[in-house]
């Protein structure tokens, strides 16, 4: 189910979105589809409104997909989507709910691609070793899995710094725009957010694991009343350690299209 859920899904945003072709809306979206971008309504005809406008405001749009995650009714997209030529463009991560055959739910977190990140690490390219295929079916998904759950867990949950001592590995490169490589400076970041915003609260909404690839969708608050950030996290785990990791973000909009929520 998760490999043909996911050859769908390429499938399907590589016709729609870089080739324009609506008649997979019609084969691929169920009639129940949920979309929570806040910026579209429910069902296959809003999709179609959607994308009709993108592609007509932005005729020479350029979408690569620079990696995909499945597991069970999910598959995540991470996808560097430049709307317009010369500009840096956005990453996006796209998630989609498949069931029988149909997609019938999306979520998706975009941020603005920065001219440079504080790592210098653009943020889609793998840095860590082995470069090959991505995510490696020779890689435990529920070791990978384990391994990110508990760093990310014992961080965020428990403010236990030192859990990048246990689960993670240098050079730990770095995606994100504001952090620098290095597992230290991951603990110095978490230390500081803990002591500058002591309400800070994660709740995470799903998780979606592959091989050596894990990615965490989560809403993160710095205050009781803040509306939050939605994030995705993407870790890369190899010999039971993290090494790798990106993540999209974008604020939680005071109004939205629809009732469903970012979540």
């Amino acid at each position: 189910m998760t490999a043909g859920n996911k050859e769908l899904v390429l499938y399907f945003y590589e016709e729609l979105f870089r080739h324009g072709n609506l008649a997979v809306i019609d084969e691929f979206v169920g009639t129940e589809y949920v979309d929570h971008n806040p910026k579209s309504t429910d069902g296959p005809a809003a999709l179609r409104n959607v994308v009709t406008g993108i592609r007509a405001a932005h005729p020479d749009m350029q979408l690569t997909i620079e990696r995909a995650i499945a597991e069970d009714d999910l598959v995540l997209l991470h996808v560097n989507a430049v709307l317009e030529p010369g500009t840096t463009g956005h990453a996006i991560a796209a998630v989609f709910r498949v069931q029988s055959g149909r997609i019938v739910e999306h979520w998706e977190v975009m941020q603005q691609v920065p001219v440079r990140t504080v790592s210098g690490n653009d943020m889609f390219a793998t840095l860590s070793a082995p470069r090959g295929q991505s995510p490696d079916p020779g890689v435990s998904t529920a070791a990978s899995k384990q391994v990110a759950w508990a760093l990310f867990q014992e961080v965020t949950a428990d403010r236990d710094v030192t859990a990048f001592d246990r689960y993670a590995s240098g050079p730990y490169y770095q995606h994100t725009v504001h952090a620098p490589n290095g597992t230290g400076a991951a603990k110095d970041q978490f230390s500081w957010a803990f002591v500058t915003s002591p309400d800070l609260s994660i709740s995470v909404k799903r998780v979606i694991a592959e091989g050596d690839y894990v990615a965490f969708h989560h809403h993160l608050k710095l205050a009781a009343d803040d509306l939050g950030t939605a994030v995705i996290d993407i870790f890369r785990v190899r010999d039971l350690k993290v090494v790798e990791h990106w993540d999209i973000t974008a604020p939680v909009p005071a109004t939205s299209a629809n009732d469903n929520t970012v979540f």
